[in-house]
């Protein structure tokens, strides 16, 4: 007798919560409802994965090496199945650093926006970020501890590909001997033959000196001015066993003694090291030993398996069970004791070990012989993201992965970028603070910068987006025409923007509206920005904001 239905129970694939559901077959079927609530998982994922994967394991072995293996879906079981294809939906990438923003282009404009006219501030006091004259720059220098041995730079390229061998070349004819590449110090005397797909640093050496009281203030003069002069208004120090100092005609704190370099689009860019916090490269979370996964039973003993990786790995073998048997003889605890009844002292040595104080390990070896030694307690946790860090096998590394989750960096606080990059602001807001608004509040910010009202009284028609022909039927990503000349043009008022009990913009004159000048480098940026955000209002995507990631989109948001 033929089957009439498909009957699906305790469906759990992606957001669906033990869903049952019978479908007639043999019959066209629409399922509806919101973004989100789970259609594309269940006719997709769930149904059409099922039905797949029951058609290739019924085929030969020899078959089904050249079909794609799809895996179980979470399903209590599904009947009335027949071999399925589908019609896929068009996905979007599902890489961590695409959001909304960088999907719709709206993040590269506004990159653009605040590298042309942001207001550049102090991460560290607040203050307005100003220009500093050489003299200042001499008594930054002169005032380092006696003794310090520095290296005056010019920086030449900065992250940039290439051979640049006219860079060497320029030097050599100017009179200097040294440059450092990438860190390195090399002699303009020898050919320095540089990889042009790999990014490099170049930094001419200018002068080489030591801070003491004989060091004359017009030398360091003379050298600083030839390197601003070299590098068109940078300046970098280098101090010997310490930290590079860089300083910059154009901006820089004298309050906190901090410099930032030129602003550029990709200063603002969490896909490019330019821009992106260095401790998460841009993601907004790192991965870390998550204790909880390291140790989830406390009811164990460290001598019944307590800590899981040690276990699964067989890495607790005597050796192992010495060393935390002295530890636990230091720190008071016994390791047949359950978890649950240590101090909080106890678990962090457990976890972090020991630091550089050592412990005294004695070890029989199965031949009786007794070893004595004094060594350090590495800790769980230290001892797998060392692990982590150095392994080049993928199953290792997925192996500690198990006992790892995302958690919010602490350098940016989930935010992406740089501090440099955070303290630009237009309007009182930075990049940051826009692309965490809905599209909706979004368009708001816009209008309040340009001072124009409510944008909403003032649309018109909706907004389309343009799409480029890439010569294969159209359907390429939005037209960028940006009048890279005019977009160029360097502007800077250095100020506080002040800020108004409701949040909103307090007048024309206020810092929150941009200036005339301002507009007229900004307006083709605000344009294609405004056109963008028009387009997402308009087919209902208001509530998206351009910070969320692109892999936690529905399939129709995605689509769309």
């Amino acid at each position: 007798m033929p089957l009439e239905n498909i009957v699906v129970r305790g469906a759990r694939e992606h957001n669906l919560k033990d869903i049952d559901v019978t479908i007639p077959r043999d019959k066209l079927v629409v399922i509806t409802g919101v973004s989100g609530s789970g259609k594309s998982s269940l006719a997709f994922d769930t149904i059409y994965a099922e039905g797949q994967r029951r058609y290739v394991e019924s085929l030969s072995a020899y078959a089904r090496q050249f079909l794609g293996r799809m895996d179980k879906p979470e399903v209590d079981y599904i009947e009335g199945l027949s071999p399925a294809i589908s019609i896929d939906q068009k996905g979007v990438s599902r890489n961590p650093r695409s959001t909304v923003g960088t999907v719709t282009e709206v993040y590269d404009y506004l990159r653009l926006l605040f590298a042309r006219v942001g207001h550049p501030h102090c991460y560290s006091c607040g203050r307005p970020v100003e220009s500093q004259t050489v003299q200042q720059m001499v008594d930054a220098i002169i005032d380092l501890p006696d003794r310090t041995r520095i290296q005056i730079l010019a920086p030449m390229v900065r992250r940039r590909k290439g051979e640049h061998k006219e860079v060497f070349e320029d030097a050599r004819r100017a009179g200097f001997v040294r440059v450092r590449v990438n860190g390195e110090t090399r002699d303009l005397s020898e050919n320095i033959a540089l990889q042009k797909t790999k990014w490099h640093d170049i930094e001419v050496i200018v002068d080489r000196l030591v801070i003491d009281e004989g060091l004359e203030q017009s030398r360091v003069a003379d050298s600083v001015e030839s390197a601003l002069k070299l590098a068109g208004g940078t300046v970098l120090v280098n101090v010997v066993d310490g930290d590079d100092l860089l300083f910059s005609e154009e901006f820089a704190c004298v309050h906190c003694n901090i410099s930032l370099g030129e602003m550029e689009p990709r200063t603002f860019s969490f896909n490019n090291p330019h821009g992106a916090c260095q401790r998460c490269s841009g993601l907004g979370y790192k991965l870390e030993v998550d204790p909880d996964l390291v140790m989830p039973n406390k009811d164990l003993s460290l001598v019944e398996g307590a800590i899981q990786p040690w276990m699964r790995s067989g890495t607790a073998d005597t050796w192992m069970m010495s060393l935390l048997t002295a530890v636990a003889d230091e720190y008071g605890f016994s390791t047949r004791e359950p978890l649950n009844r240590f101090t909080e002292e106890q678990i962090d040595v457990l976890l972090h070990g020991t630091g550089k104080s050592r412990v005294r390990v004695q070890h029989r070896t199965k031949r009786g012989r007794m070893h004595r030694w004094d060594t350090a307690f590495e800790g769980v946790v230290n001892n797998l993201e060392r692990r982590y860090r150095q392994t080049e096998s993928d199953m290792i590394r997925a192996e500690i992965e198990r006992y790892m989750s995302q958690r919010e960096c602490q350098n940016c606080q989930g935010q992406r970028l740089k501090p440099e990059a955070r303290a630009v602001t237009i309007g009182g807001c930075n990049i940051i603070d826009v692309t965490s608004r809905s599209i909706e509040h979004a368009l708001d910010w816009i209008s309040s910068i340009r001072g124009d009202g409510d944008w909403r009284s003032n649309g018109g028609t909706p907004i389309t987006v343009p799409r480029r022909d890439n010569g294969s039927g159209g359907n390429g990503a939005s037209k960028t025409p940006v009048d890279i000349v005019e977009m160029s043009v360097r502007y800077r008022n250095n100020h506080v923007p002040p800020k108004s009990h409701d949040g909103k913009p307090i007048g024309s004159g206020d810092p929150r509206v941009l200036s005339e000048r301002e507009m007229t480098i900004a307006s083709q940026a605000l344009k294609e920005i405004e056109a963008r955000l028009r387009f997402l209002y308009d087919i209902g995507l208001d509530y998206l904001t351009l910070e969320r990631t692109a892999s936690t989109l529905s399939g129709g948001e995605a689509q769309r």
